[in-house]
């Protein structure tokens, strides 16, 4: 008999200490519905402090910045606000984004401006002293404009650049960053920089950067020697910029083993082309597929278990060589006394969160268990992300059956193997459609759950809490509480009356 092909979560402290808490996540589903989001605002600081501790590792000056976006709570941003300025800042990419930080009690010092902007956005950046990371030769002109009209203050701007191409002494290395529809082309750097010194009662250039999609390490060590030298030809000019902007794209290990992974990756290979039981709902591939015998495509998955990721991402970016120089790029940027500005979303909320649901039904069709939760695909998107991992089963009974999930291995487990035993189940949503599916693979859980029962998805803080959730059938929205650690105890409150004032931030539980 096959093992089951689990996928168990990475777990860390507070967030594996609260799923043992099952007395406290049962009263909470029942006192505020299914599904449902807990936040631990206090590993934010923790995480950011990581960042930091790579930025000394490097002699390195610069700010790191949340990504907003990743993440809409109050608690996270609030909580940011609340540690030493030189800790992290608050990367928005909207107007409502802007406001929030600012009325979280963030300054506009620690604030940074990127994605599409509109008048309103741009106006109150350059009002509050925010700077702005332009995205296009369009942005400048407006926010110029607006600077002039209205006798604002000279607004600090960084210019995002893209298509970065290999630079002189790349030893023959021809690769080329992606095409983005952000950012101006490397190759229209000087154009740029016309404006900006036509501008410059406007606007003062403080540096320049990148965000690119992608988690390839060599993509990016280019991008960041190509703004080291734009930052050169910028100073050529009489221009003073002093930083260099990497964005985020850090990652996060959403796996806790390595085997685990490797074991699902292949056998999903394998189910695809036929020679093993399906492992996916009516034969989904993940971007895999089988031509004629052969498998063709490339999964379009997120590598759950990442050997590196969020600060040790970033520390092996610094490490590694610039294509052209040979340089370590934290050497280099040392070197010509430049700053390193990041904005890392996921990687900073990492064990921030996770998202409970209740089974509702437990069914079996066609030799399939299917299992209805009181959620749906918007409230917990992981695989929206093409991020698989399981979720925790946490009884209704407070029985010890909740089984292997993250840490250690648990008694009668082999050591560095499969957990024994495990049931497969399909997790559906409660929308009437057929794609409200929470997992389009069949998931293994220590036992059958029962209807009751919890699953907690863990680790869902960055982009599958509120990325994606839309009302639909008038299904509620997941309501968002805010947890705490306090000695022994935990305490929790609705995630808007959470403030970094009192021991807590909120009401006993």
């Amino acid at each position: 008999m096959a093992l089951p092909l689990y996928l168990r979560p990475r777990l860390e402290p507070p967030l594996s200490t609260l799923l043992d808490e099952g007395a406290l996540l049962h009263s909470l589903v029942d006192a505020l519905g299914s599904p449902l989001n807990l936040l631990l605002p206090e590993r934010i600081a923790q995480n950011a402090r990581r960042f930091r501790d790579v930025y000394r590792r490097h002699h390195l000056a610069g700010q790191v910045h949340f990504a907003h976006k990743a993440n809409g709570s109050h608690c996270l941003v609030r909580a940011l606000a609340a540690t030493d300025p030189s800790v992290a800042g608050v990367d928005v990419a909207s107007l409502g984004e802007l406001r929030h930080a600012l009325e979280s009690g963030i300054g506009p010092d620690r604030i940074l401006a990127t994605g599409p902007k509109d008048p309103e956005f741009l106006w109150l950046a350059a009002r509050t002293g925010t700077r702005v990371h332009l995205d296009s030769p369009a942005e400048l002109e407006q926010l110029a404009a607006l600077v002039r009209r209205y006798a604002l203050p000279r607004a600090e701007v960084l210019l995002r650049l893209a298509e970065f191409a290999p630079t002189a002494g790349s030893g023959g290395v021809r690769l080329l960053s992606r095409r983005s529809r952000f950012g101006t082309p490397v190759r229209a750097l000087e154009a740029a920089l016309d404006l900006v010194e036509r501008h410059r009662d406007a606007v003062e250039l403080t540096g320049v950067g990148y965000h690119l999609d992608t988690t390839g390490i060599e993509e990016k060590a280019l991008a960041l020697e190509n703004c080291v030298q734009a930052l050169d030809l910028c100073r050529s000019r009489g221009l003073d910029p002093r930083s260099v902007d990497i964005g985020g794209g850090f990652g996060v290990g959403y796996a806790r083993d390595a085997g685990e992974w490797e074991r699902w990756t292949t056998a999903l290979g394998q189910a695809v082309l036929g020679n093993r039981p399906a492992l996916t709902w009516r034969g989904h591939g993940y971007g895999l597929r089988n031509e004629g015998g052969t498998l063709r495509g490339s999964p379009a998955l997120y590598p759950a278990h990442r050997a590196s990721a969020g600060p040790a991402y970033l520390d092996d970016l610094l490490r590694h060589p610039g294509p052209a120089t040979g340089r370590p790029l934290g050497s280099l940027l040392l070197e010509h006394l430049y700053d390193l500005d990041c904005e890392p979303g996921r990687a900073l909320v990492d064990q921030c969160g996770v998202s409970l649901a209740r089974v509702v039904e437990v069914r079996r069709d066609l030799g399939d268990v299917l299992v209805r939760l009181a959620a749906n695909a918007g409230d917990v998107a992981l695989e929206e992300h093409g991020v698989l991992v399981d979720p925790v089963l946490v009884p209704r009974d407070g029985s010890p059956e909740g089984g292997p999930r993250g840490g250690d291995p648990q008694e009668g487990e082999p050591q560095g193997g499969e957990p024994r035993g495990g049931a497969g189940v399909f997790l559906m949503g409660n929308l009437c459609l057929e794609a409200d599916l929470i997992t389009r693979r069949k998931v293994f859980l220590p036992r059958l759950p029962r209807p009751g029962d919890l699953l907690a998805f863990a680790n869902t803080a960055g982009y599958a809490m509120d990325f994606h959730a839309h009302r639909a059938q008038r299904q509620p929205l997941a309501r968002t509480v805010a947890v705490t650690r306090e000695g022994t105890s935990w305490r929790w409150c609705p995630d808007e009356r959470y403030w970094p004032i009192s021991p807590s931030g909120g009401t006993a539980s």
